[in-house]
């Protein structure tokens, strides 16, 4: 994948932050925001697409009331078994996100658990994959951001963050012609809706309706998927954060306002917070560490992960791991 990301230009990264804003803009929307002609956004951005260096998806959100529990696993793995691991573990439906990161763990990833499924039958079927050695588990216990605009300063240097209350969406606000709009535009999130009605044989208002009616209640997302080296993002880290009991809540919204910041939860396991950051260069990475969570109070300390390769995110396959796989297995 390093080819890929070293051939984005100043034009294109602008291109992606903005489908990163919003996935489903037209090209008329993403030129003007990135001071270009329709035409030159249309074909720089198609490019980008085809080459695998963005996919834009329909998911559907992961607060379901009651529908699941969230947990988060941290895998070490057989030496030289951690790709194919993370391979096996991105085939299967109920992981989230999966990543293979640096430090004491191998392995870092989300597990989906339905009410009507076990934690110890799914973590039994990740324990058995050929190359797994270890698995520590800890529960979400509150999400506080999902942000998939971390990329915004590229637009505007001031921006303001904005933490949207996340939306529950009862599971009953689904039906069967509603999962299957998901289902293909999980595939291909800018797909027309006229597209998405011949696929699933229903007329194009239907979609169109039903779309923004789950949009509009928050029941799904429009995701831009994209590597952060891309727009020049040299650092994604995984902290966990642990925090005094009575500071946890204010310390995680704090968290949340910082544009860098794309993901915070609370966890069971010794008043911690999850925290996933995106930065440009290790000196920002220097001035979070220092000035922001070595300022923030209540705030005990952390440890770190790098993320070194991104499998799934948001239940969706990454379209650049097969390319940054072939490179690493040349770099051997």
């Amino acid at each position: 994948m390093a080819d890929g990301i070293a051939r984005l230009d100043p034009l294109d990264r602008r291109i992606v932050a903005a489908l990163q804003s919003n996935g489903r803009a037209s090209w008329t929307e993403i030129s003007e925001l990135c001071e270009t002609s329709v035409a030159t956004a249309a074909r720089r951005g198609q490019q980008l697409l085809r080459d695998g260096i963005v996919r834009v998806a329909v998911v559907p959100d992961i607060n379901h009331a009651g529908a699941a529990d969230l947990y988060d696993l941290r895998l070490g793995c057989r030496p030289g078994s951690q790709v194919k691991v993370c391979l096996e573990l991105a085939k299967h439906p109920a992981i989230r996100f999966v990543a293979l990161v640096s430090g004491a763990d191998d392995i870092f990833c989300e597990l989906n658990v339905r009410k009507d499924q076990t934690l110890q039958d799914m973590i039994n079927e990740i324990q058995v994959i050929d190359g797994v050695q270890r698995c520590r588990t800890d529960l979400n216990l509150h999400t506080y951001k999902v942000a998939a605009d971390w990329s915004r300063q590229l637009l505007s240097a001031d921006a303001e963050v904005v933490v949207p209350d996340l939306h529950e969406c009862d599971p009953s606000h689904f039906d069967p012609v509603d999962h299957q709009i998901i289902e293909v535009m999980r595939e291909d999130g800018r797909a027309s809706f006229s597209t998405v009605a011949e696929a699933i044989g229903v007329n194009e208002s239907t979609v169109r309706r039903r779309f923004e009616t789950l949009q509009g209640r928050g029941c799904i997302l429009v995701t831009t998927l994209v590597p952060a080296p891309a727009l020049g993002f040299e650092s994604e880290l995984l902290f966990n954060i642990t925090v005094e009991p009575p500071s946890l809540d204010a310390v995680a919204r704090k968290l949340s306002t910082y544009r860098g910041v794309r993901f915070v939860a609370a966890m069971l396991s010794e008043n911690t917070l999850m925290c996933e950051v995106i930065l440009p260069t290790t000196k920002d990475i220097f001035d979070f560490t220092t000035n922001t969570l070595g300022h923030l109070e209540g705030v005990r300390g952390w440890t770190a992960n790098m993320v070194l390769l991104t499998f799934r995110r948001g239940f969706v396959e990454t379209p650049w791991w097969p390319r940054s796989v072939v490179t690493l297995s040349r770099q051997k």
